[in-house]
């Protein structure tokens, strides 16, 4: 496992990275904040993450109110701040003053529904970072079965 600032770590024995640490990197505030923790983290390698998907979800009231599932968007956005989170961590030096900001999407597919209750793991996993410009390839689980993938890019600014 690799090491986190300590002013960034959790009191919570489930994460290395709560959420107080997460405000304290992302600029996304409720109801745009889909990372609730951090579970692992590898500097420079992989970052694992949580997004516990409750009813009380605003996007559930219209999507659907008889089966309320997870838009296929904001899966997307829950792996590019994990992936946000990796670059951050990892490269200390070059986000200094910067932050990641998404810079675009491959490769997304969905395979199964993300429902209220489930616990979604989000697994991203550095390919390339060069001239503050980062490939990550992403995975989202439920229960060790995938969902979703995609391959974010992003890039500093």
């Amino acid at each position: 496992m690799g090491e986190i600032n300590p002013y960034l770590t959790s009191d919570n024995p489930k994460f290395i990275l709560d959420f107080a640490g997460i405000l304290k990197i992302l600029p996304h505030r409720y109801p745009f904040l889909f990372v609730d923790g951090i579970t692992a983290f590898e500097k420079g390698k992989l970052i694992v993450g949580q997004k516990n998907v409750s009813f009380n979800e605003p996007f559930f009231a219209g999507h659907f109110p008889q089966e309320p599932v997870m838009p296929g968007v904001l899966q997307i956005e829950a792996l590019a701040q994990v992936s946000c989170l990796l670059i951050y961590l990892s490269f200390p030096e070059e986000t200094m003053g910067k932050r990641p900001a998404f810079a675009g999407v491959e490769e997304a597919r969905f395979r199964k529904p993300v429902r209220p209750g489930h616990i979604l793991t989000l697994r991203g996993d550095l390919d390339k970072f060069r001239r503050g410009f980062a490939i990550v390839k992403t995975r989202a689980e439920i229960d060790g079965e995938l969902v979703a993938e995609a391959i974010i890019k992003a890039s500093l600014v």
